[in-house]
């Protein structure tokens, strides 16, 4: 089919650079679209890196729960870092250029990192599962070793689950128009830029997608049945609220990520509404990673006491400095 395109319109030439729309306004609002989105990247960085740094430090958050969280947080930071720098490079200067190599690249680096925190979101699940229904057996289950397996394949998950549609767009033609209406190379924007019938392309993408995050959601739904029940038998009301204290962060996580992106990828009605996609994108491409270490560090105990040693550590540094300063004046 590709050759005999090619053979068709041999005197077309293919689009070596797409122009990302972003947000078309005027440059007062670009402007402020600009800071706007920069204080959130910054946000989410500096706060997920504080997640990652405490949990590393801190000896009291070396759990399955924690070392999870931690490599949550590390995706969040890629995942954000795979499409914000663009969008403020393009606020900022609007130089809205992209080459093929990067859009595709971009648009591997977003599914990849998703993908990954779409099978941990479930491997999180689980592991609160273990927790609160074999309470006694959670440190043989969920042994190091385990956990760092179980890791190691949301990572090898997630890079290889983008790569059938990476192999499809990468072979499909390019000749005009080249204006991709996102803020980012997203999957379903740019297959409308090909010059071929992308229909069962866009099915390929669509059960990728599905089987994805719709394994993954009903994964962590079945692990959350059998957590509720678990804890409903609990006879004090102080113990079951205990339990479901120790889920309530990731349970919120899951809600956010989940409730946009099943909208976004999983739901076909979407599909012709790019102006509402790019809300919705902003949602859970950049809102929720910023919201991750709040939620988890307002909500967990444990992580607010590390937070606090940590401040306390880094006053007494502070302190010790300023004195030392003075004695050598």
């Amino acid at each position: 089919m590709l050759e005999k395109w090619l053979k068709e319109h041999q005197n077309y030439t293919a689009v070596t650079t797409f122009f990302i729309l972003g947000f078309p306004n005027t440059r007062k609002i670009e402007i402020s679209l600009f800071f706007l989105f920069l204080i959130m990247y910054l946000l989410t960085v500096l706060g997920n890196i504080t997640i990652v740094i405490t949990v590393k430090t801190d000896s009291h958050l070396q759990t399955p729960m924690y070392f999870f969280l931690g490599n949550l947080s590390l995706m969040d930071i890629g995942y954000v870092s795979s499409t914000v720098p663009k969008l403020l490079s393009i606020l900022l200067t609007n130089r809205h250029a992209i080459s093929f190599a990067g859009c595709l690249l971009q648009s591997y680096c977003f599914f990849f990192l998703g993908s990954s925190e779409c099978f941990l979101l479930a491997v999180m699940a689980y592991d609160r599962y273990v927790a609160i229904c074999y309470p006694l057996r959670y440190s043989t289950i969920m042994s190091k070793r385990v956990c760092v397996l179980l890791v190691m394949g949301c990572w090898a998950g997630g890079c290889l689950s983008p790569l059938v549609a990476a192999i499809v767009v990468i072979n499909l033609p390019f000749c005009g128009p080249n204006v991709i209406n996102h803020f980012f190379c997203d999957l379903p924007p740019l297959l409308r830029l090909a010059c071929i019938d992308t229909s069962l392309t866009q099915k390929i993408v669509f059960l990728l997608s599905a089987m994805v995050i719709l394994s993954t959601f009903l994964s962590t739904v079945v692990s959350y049945i059998y957590i509720s029940i678990t804890i409903l038998k609990i006879p004090s009301s102080h113990g079951r609220h205990k339990a479901f204290s120790t889920c309530a962060s990731h349970l919120t996580v899951v809600s956010l990520y989940y409730g946009t992106v099943i909208f976004m990828y999983v739901s076909p009605t979407t599909r012709s509404s790019f102006n509402m996609n790019k809300i919705i994108a902003v949602v859970y491409s950049i809102v929720t990673p910023m919201l991750n270490p709040m939620i988890y560090s307002l909500r967990n105990q444990d992580m607010k006491t590390a937070l606090k040693k940590i401040i306390l550590k880094m006053n007494v540094i502070r302190k010790k400095l300023e004195t030392s300063k003075d004695l050598y004046l």
